[in-house]
């Protein structure tokens, strides 16, 4: 669970200790969603006057294409995070860091903070392996798997500097 009573949060701080599902609704288009439920920890309290503080940390898993061979890659994310809510027309609305809440609902949902956390810690690519050899620009074969014996050819424009070198 990842919607918490105002009420209650500003009694007395929550404990977070949930999951977000991958096909979860909070996830748009285009997101890299993890490979498995991404778990969600943390303590969310008030900050007084109408303000929420989480601290937490996020763990999960995303697959993605290896950059030089499309392999598929997990590659595991996880960041210790602080998330600041405030309700509308408060000064720190004023900053884009923090959260705006619905003055109309009793509900802190932390899924967006949590979505944008997650999307801001994702690698922009992986690499199945440090020494990957990537793929072959002719016939597209893994050159992890072997050579794929298509004839070695060189680049004209590179000539010139060739003779230079011998």
């Amino acid at each position: 669970m990842l919607s918490f009573d105002l009420r209650s949060v500003e009694a007395n701080a929550v404990q977070v200790d949930s999951e977000l599902a991958p096909n979860d609704s909070v996830w748009q288009h285009g997101d890299q969603v993890p490979a498995k439920p991404l778990r969600v920890t943390g303590r969310l309290s008030s900050a007084g006057s109408g303000g929420f503080v989480w601290h937490g940390r996020l763990e999960g898993d995303v697959i993605m294409p290896c950059r030089r061979c499309l392999t598929d890659t997990a590659a595991t994310v996880q960041d210790d995070t602080y998330v600041m809510f405030a309700e509308a027309g408060s000064d720190e609305t004023d900053d884009p860091d923090v959260y705006v809440l619905d003055e109309r609902s009793n509900q802190l949902d932390i899924r967006p903070a949590v979505r944008e956390q997650w999307l801001l810690n994702v690698p922009a690519f992986v690499q199945c392996r440090e020494d990957c050899k990537g793929m072959c620009p002719k016939c597209g074969k893994n050159l992890n798997d072997g050579p794929c014996g298509c004839a070695a050819t060189s680049d004209s424009r590179w000539d010139a500097l060739r003779k230079v070198q011998t």
